[in-house]
């Protein structure tokens, strides 16, 4: 059933996405649009890693869950290494309290480099 929801979670963002590319080009913006898909492909790892997860299970991309969006986490925070270490620390360690009292389930078999890639897929959302 995890499976299936991840699967299509993931079919609802490449949805998404191609909506979003055509109406780009069908306003003129094709130099827009192929600046956005290079760079949405450097996010790609993270949002497989997300996917891959069980991150889908309390967070949506734009809307709250049990947890916050994901777009709601990347406007409460500015993008500078500080603000990536303390989201990374997050996800890997769990926490409570800075999105309301349900505690947020700690990834400690997740490596560093994974949470980073997605931390900055979350915020190449803003």
């Amino acid at each position: 059933m995890k499976k299936l929801l991840v699967i299509l979670g993931i079919c609802g963002v490449v949805l998404a996405c191609n909506s979003s590319d055509s109406s780009n080009e069908n306003n003129g913006a094709s130099d827009n649009n192929a600046a956005s898909s290079s760079t949405a492909g450097e996010f790609d790892k993270g949002l497989e890693l997300i996917a891959a997860s069980d991150c889908t299970t309390c967070h949506a991309i734009d809307k709250k869950n049990i947890g916050p969006a994901y777009t709601d986490v990347a406007a409460k925070y500015d993008k500078n290494e500080s603000n990536i270490e303390y989201l990374i620390d997050k996800i890997i360690q769990g926490g409570q309290g800075v999105w309301g009292e349900v505690p947020m389930t700690p990834h400690p078999d997740l490596s560093r480099d994974d949470a980073r890639e997605m931390v900055n897929y979350i915020f190449s959302l803003k």
